[in-house]
């Protein structure tokens, strides 16, 4: 039973509207195909009403209003008669499953909560309504009154309920609680269909689900993502993952393959974002970093386990960082039908490697850009070198640049301002070369982008063409800042026009003849 619109919408900051409700709920049963869902609790709020009467109005043209529950209470029939409103036709009745929260909070005595309880369902019963009771606090029930639990069950074994709900309420089972509790339960009542929600407070969950079905429970609550009140509830995915490879026989009809896609849409709903390494449908799980592991895929699949995303409707992808290999590297220039020879595959990779060490973020788009890059880069001999710079940048002032250049071997150093910040780098450049009696080629164009696919983080490339006695050329850096990109692109421009020591050596015709293709080239 999946209760992300239920218990999932009990998550800090969420909130689904009448439209989402209906959306997820559809998704839910017709294209996961889980059993039964929870979707609202009674008399919350007026939205709330009209999301569960949307939901119904659909339901009773599909036949699926037995599978769709709402959390009720006990509460006089007020639950009952806004589930009549609504159209809703089974109540999972929250009552108390532990004799410290029936004391405290309720300060009453077990037999006038089962007095209220009875009526409830028979007033629920009276109004064609079905009855599940959820016994809240159960888990600290069973651990410190479980006389009160045994009784309370007894009772409820009377009743015309169609199942009983047992909830770690507070995420405070360790596995063998949960095998321990749940086995003298079922043992005791082998005709009761139970269910288990668990809650995630200490990263249990999903272990206590398996201990939970080895016990004999009948039923699972889960959420997608495992959205759910402070630390969530036990995870669709990963419930659903984990039952299909390790406990075979148990069948279960959830479609695996759209496990994933309608993750990613409740995450569009509530904007409650998915941990990029939580299992199944993090960006990051089937994703493999080092290259070690790649080239182990390479050859017979080592570092496969049974978790193939193309079961989950994903693929296999290989990152590109400071851990990444040739081997990863490979794999992604294969999907992109590219192919380099050893040299040339080495130097990539260790320009991967470099932009790895910057915490740059590089995919699989950006490789045809950096490629570009890093064999540019070995057709020019690097004469002239940015050694450093400062750009500014603030509100009410003209953008200003300190730029320092390394020519001939000389060290010089500008200050200039502009219209921004590369026209204020240009600006300094120009003052050093002005200095040296020599004229910069003039840019008469500036471009700038990323690859097609990739993300707002990506690699840019910004493309300058220059023209430079009559002959037009162009260079490319590549950043992730286009700025730096724009300048790393200028000094390639520095490297391919004679240097001030070049230029003094030769004659006009001489500089014309540099000029028109002998080191001016299109990088």
């Amino acid at each position: 039973m999946d209760t992300t619109l239920r218990d999932g919408e009990q998550t800090s900051g969420v909130s689904f509207s009448a439209a989402e409700k209906l959306t997820i709920a559809q998704l839910l049963l017709e294209e996961l195909n889980v059993d039964r869902i929870e979707i609202a609790s009674a008399r919350v709020s007026e939205g709330e009403f009209q999301g569960v009467k949307g939901i119904m109005e659909w339901a009773a043209d599909k036949g699926y209003e037995n599978r769709i529950e709402v959390l009720t209470f006990v509460d006089g029939g007020l639950s009952i008669e806004w589930m009549k409103k609504a159209g809703a036709k089974v109540q999972n009745l929250l009552t108390k499953g532990s004799l410290n929260h029936l004391t405290h909070q309720l300060k009453k005595t077990p037999e006038q909560h089962f007095a209220e309880i009875e009526q409830a369902i028979a007033l629920a019963a009276a109004n064609n309504i079905a009855t599940n009771v959820y016994l809240e606090d159960w888990s600290n029930g069973m651990r410190n009154s479980p006389e009160y639990v045994f009784q309370y069950l007894e009772f409820l074994a009377t009743q015309p309920v169609k199942r009983i709900l047992l909830p770690d309420t507070l995420g405070v089972l360790v596995p063998s609680q949960t095998f321990e509790f749940i086995s003298k339960i079922t043992v005791k009542h082998p005709n009761i269909h139970f269910d288990f929600h668990a809650h995630n407070d200490y990263d249990l969950s999903i272990a206590n689900v398996m201990e939970a079905v080895k016990a004999g429970i009948k039923g699972l609550h889960v959420t997608v993502n495992g959205m759910g009140e402070r630390a969530g509830n036990a995870p669709l995915e990963s419930t659903v993952a984990v039952i299909n490879d390790f406990m075979p026989e148990i069948e279960i009809n959830v479609k695996e393959s759209s496990l994933y896609s309608v993750s990613k849409l409740v995450e569009t709903f509530t904007g409650y974002r998915i941990p990029a390494n939580k299992p199944i449908v993090g960006d990051n799980v089937f994703t493999q970093t080092a290259g070690i592991h790649a080239d182990g895929d390479n050859k017979n699949n080592l570092y496969f386990n049974d978790l193939l995303p193309e079961r989950f409707g994903r693929k296999r992808q290989y990152a590109l960082g400071k851990t990444s290999g040739k081997a990863n590297i490979e794999k992604n220039l294969q999907e992109l039908g590219l192919k380099l020879n050893a040299e040339d595959l080495k130097l990539v990779t260790q320009r991967i490697i470099e932009l790895g060490d910057k915490k740059e973020t590089v995919t699989k788009e950006d490789l045809p850009y950096i490629i570009s890059d890093v064999l540019d880069s070995q057709t020019y001999q690097e004469k002239i070198i940015v050694e450093s710079y400062v750009l500014s940048h603030a509100k009410g002032l003209r953008p200003s640049t300190t730029l320092c250049l390394k020519i001939d071997g000389e060290v010089i150093e500008e200050h200039a301002q502009g219209d921004g910040q590369f026209d204020a780098f240009m600006n300094a450049l120009a003052k050093i070369y002005k200095s040296k009696d020599l004229q910069l080629p003039k840019l008469i164009d500036y471009a700038v982008r990323i690859p097609p696919g990739s993300s707002s983080d990506a690699l840019c490339e910004t493309i300058i063409t220059w023209t430079n006695n009559g002959k037009e050329f162009k260079t490319r850096g590549l950043d992730s800042d286009q700025t730096v990109a724009a300048i790393i692109a200028t000094q390639k421009m520095l490297n391919v026009i004679p240097t001030p020591s070049e230029a003094s050596e030769l004659s006009e015709d001489e500089g014309d003849l540099i000029t028109s293709g002998h080191l001016i080239k299109e990088l």
